[in-house]
């Protein structure tokens, strides 16, 4: 027996600006459950012994993974559900009590869910990156079946071996090239976030129809957003995708279903605490 409550947590390298502590805590509160979610800095050097002292603790129940370790985590968990060959990183890890840790991916089908709810029935799509976050995005288009997808990147053959390790067909194009004519665009880096460069591309070659996407949320009105709303854009920030992935993987830690019909609420909070 122990004194104190079972907890989640969000794990990273920056981990300040995550605003994951408040989703959940929210929930648990509206929910009543004592439990907590906290945010804890681990540095690349520092995984495996975070790991080895959290698998010694009986009250930890897991933790979500953000940049830059969606890939290297891979490295410390069980896969039952074929994480790594399906999608190739890892963002939600479970605890299972005196057994292995379980890593899945909530990212995916926390992306999808706002373009789900518009019913988006675009053709094409530009995927900014290709790191932890991109792999689940691609993964996501896949699952969608658009047929024309493009991978904007720093490094070209990074880029391939996305496409090729997901086994979808498209096309890799440098980051400062002129952006496609698309009817999705998605920053998936951490472009535009605070203490990061800025992603500000020319927007004039996507047809007026066009969504952009930023998974950005600190700040929640990049530029990138910003330039899409000033040409009439439809556009998906940040929050979309965070409180979607954390909503999946709120079921996994803690056994229910966040109460999504407080989302406006919840909304409100993190414009708040921006």
């Amino acid at each position: 027996m122990t004194d104190t409550l079972p907890y989640a947590e969000v794990i990273g390298d920056p981990i300040a600006h995550s605003k994951s502590p408040l989703i959940h805590n929210f929930w648990l509160r509206a929910l009543n459950i004592e439990a907590e979610y906290r945010k804890t800095h681990v540095t690349s050097e520092g995984l495996a012994a975070y790991f080895l002292q959290r698998r010694a603790d009986p009250d930890w129940l897991g933790c979500n993974v953000t940049i830059p370790h969606k890939i290297a985590v891979m490295d410390y968990t069980d896969d039952p559900g074929g994480v790594r060959s399906r999608i190739g990183a890892m963002n939600t890890i479970a605890s299972e009590t005196g057994g292995p840790l379980i890593g899945t991916n909530t990212d995916a089908g926390g992306f999808l869910q706002p373009l789900l709810r518009d019913q988006w029935r675009g053709q094409s799509a530009v995927l900014v990156g290709a790191g932890g976050a991109a792999r689940a995005v691609l993964f996501a288009l896949g699952s969608l079946g658009v047929p024309d997808i493009s991978i904007m990147v720093r490094d070209i053959a990074k880029g391939q071996a996305l496409l090729d390790r997901a086994g979808v067909k498209g096309r890799v194009i440098g980051i400062d090239d002129a952006v496609p004519a698309a009817d999705l665009l998605v920053n998936s880096t951490s472009l535009g976030m605070v203490g990061q460069p800025r992603f500000e591309p020319d927007l004039s070659p996507l047809p007026d129809d066009a969504t952009v996407y930023d998974i950005v949320y600190a700040p929640l009105e990049t530029g990138l957003l910003k330039a899409a709303r000033g040409r009439g854009l439809r556009t998906l920030d940040g929050l979309e995708m965070l409180i979607g992935q954390a909503a999946l993987a709120f079921d996994i830690f803690f056994d229910a279903q966040a109460p999504r019909d407080l989302d406006e609420e919840l909304r409100a909070r993190l414009l708040a605490a921006a």
